[in-house]
């Protein structure tokens, strides 16, 4: 992918990464690489990624092309919630990552439901490696998960979740003790200025983000709450809480630098119910992931009472 570009009074200040992203469609990543290597200049010139592009300078050079392989099927378990033509809801473990991605080319949900259900189409997007996936969770965020088995089915869900029309219900144990009973959060996300790979609030490009929560019981040093999403940005109810000061409990990035102990073994956050209207009927249905042992048990070891 080549890119030849003067830079107008609009980019001015942006970074060259950035402006190299938007103008090639590929990854960060990848356009970093080729920066580094001396593949985009700026001018004629070599620059850092992060390099403040100025007007009238000529950024040129390419990005080289990857072909990533489609992921292969294996047979991995899936704990099924609801399957039919169109549709298949699962209820997916924390540890598992939704679709492959560098560092993680396999034993992912995807590969597992290639295995399932060998026709599965790679709907909506020429992405092989994400196929029929419309939404995600983290990888050590466990719960219920819609993937589409048609393309229909996918481009239908795809404007559900984007006109927000889809019910999220999330468990989330917090650090501390929340005074309120409820609340809502709707400070806006985006990516980190520095640390690019997480997420945090008020930040230069960051959107709009809307979390709200209500207590479920107080405990001893934490709070459980149930949370709906509004919307869903990266990271979304893990950046809110952080940003309140009552990060999740075993979150290893926006926590409080905690060590990680056999009590919280992860993050401490499931994907309690998941409702929308179904791609082929048109009908509400409603779909809850029982809670995992891991998180029942950090709960029952706090003394929560109330019963999930």
């Amino acid at each position: 992918m080549k890119i030849d570009i003067e830079i107008s009074d609009e980019l001015m200040g942006e970074r060259l990464d950035q402006v190299a992203v938007a103008a090639t469609g590929a990854t960060r990543g990848r356009v970093a690489a080729a920066i580094k290597n001396g593949l985009i200049l700026v001018s004629g010139q070599p620059k850092k990624p992060g390099y403040r592009v100025k007007p009238g300078e000529i950024v040129s050079g390419r990005v080289e092309s990857t072909v990533e392989p489609a992921p292969q099927a294996e047979s991995l378990p899936l704990d099924i919630l609801f399957e039919d033509d169109h549709i298949i809801v699962v209820n997916k473990p924390a540890g598992m990552v939704v679709h492959p991605a560098p560092g993680n080319p396999s034993k992912t949900l995807v590969n597992a439901l290639l295995h399932h259900c060998p026709h599965l189409e790679h709907p909506g997007e020429d992405v092989p490696e994400r196929a029929g996936i419309v939404h995600r969770l983290d990888k050590d965020t466990s719960g219920v998960l819609v993937a589409a088995k048609s393309r229909r089915a996918f481009e239908f869900l795809q404007k559900e979740f984007k006109q927000r029309r889809v019910q999220k219900v999330y468990l989330a144990l917090a650090i501390g003790t929340l005074d309120e009973s409820s609340g809502r959060i709707t400070l806006p996300i985006g990516r980190h200025p520095v640390k690019r790979k997480i997420m945090a609030v008020n930040t230069e490009r960051a959107r709009h983000a809307e979390t709200r929560w209500r207590v479920l019981e107080r405990l001893d040093g934490y709070t459980l709450v149930e949370v709906e999403l509004k919307t869903g940005r990266t990271h979304q109810i893990r950046v809110h809480f952080r940003a309140l000061g009552y990060p999740l409990a075993g979150d290893m990035v926006y926590g409080f630098r905690r060590k990680k102990s056999i009590d919280m073994p992860r993050q401490m956050l499931h994907a309690r119910a998941l409702g929308f209207r179904h791609p082929w009927s048109g009908q509400r249905v409603d779909f809850i992931a029982p809670l995992p042992m891991d998180m029942a048990g950090v709960l029952e070891g706090l003394g929560c009472s109330k019963p999930l």
